[in-house]
């Protein structure tokens, strides 16, 4: 006698690209006009799916906006994973502050190429600058999966390439002002593009501001190698 293969958990033909659909047009919304100020009709018309996919896919609308915080950790997860390898920062030999060094240099690289010159990371940014302003589950959910492990990460990293303790408040701020940075150029995209002339940020764009942010890192890099000059 056959075993009956389980139907219930089979998705119908085009469900995952219509769950993708759903949390691209949340993101592109919630980040526009609000969570509150955006209606579900509205997402599924932008997503081109049936109002009803909604429910089906994350329960409602909070479930969407969860579901879109969980898509963000999730791209962040994979742009930090090969920006940061398989580097294991520790305390030792001049190789090991290099090449903790050079690890920064890559990630920053890395980080400006993604936030700065890809279109889907404009979506992100606005919908993170919303949930920054008014902090909800989907919040909490970002800060856990991405925020905080990636900023001890790095902060582990610093300590490799300074010797400086990776959970002192000087090393935490200062690897804030190195992220800050790079987000300044998607959130004030208009003006730079205005000041400098530019059509739009693309990859050529891109590795111009890459180089700028990678001297300011040696710069302060620098001045820990020589405090007093």
């Amino acid at each position: 006698m056959k075993e009956s293969k389980p139907q219930s958990k089979r998705q119908p033909p085009g469900s995952d690209q219509t769950r993708a659909a759903l949390v691209h047009a949340a993101l592109q919304l919630f980040g526009s006009k609000g969570f509150d100020g955006t209606s579900t009709r509205e997402i599924a018309s932008l997503a081109k799916a049936n109002i009803g996919s909604i429910a089906y896919h994350f329960g409602g609308k909070e479930g969407l906006r969860l579901g879109a915080a969980d898509y963000i950790v999730e791209t962040i997860q994979g742009i930090a994973t090969q920006a940061l390898g398989d580097f294991q920062p520790i305390r030792g030999p001049a190789d090991t502050a290099d090449a903790a060094r050079r690890q920064l240099s890559a990630a920053l690289d890395r980080m400006v190429h993604f936030i700065v010159a890809r279109p889907e990371a404009g979506e992100i940014v606005q919908f993170l600058l919303r949930e920054l302003s008014h902090p909800t589950a989907a919040l909490d959910r970002i800060y856990a999966g991405v925020f905080e492990p990636l900023h001890r990460r790095l902060c582990a990293i610093w300590e490799a390439a300074t010797g400086e303790p990776a959970e002192s408040d000087d090393t935490k701020l200062t690897v804030f002002t190195i992220i800050g940075q790079v987000i300044y150029f998607r959130i004030g995209q208009e003006a730079v593009k205005r000041r400098m002339g530019w059509q739009a940020i693309g990859p050529s764009e891109a590795d111009a501001v890459a180089a700028v942010a990678k001297r300011n890192l040696a710069a302060i890099l620098a001045s820990r190698e020589n405090p007093n000059s």
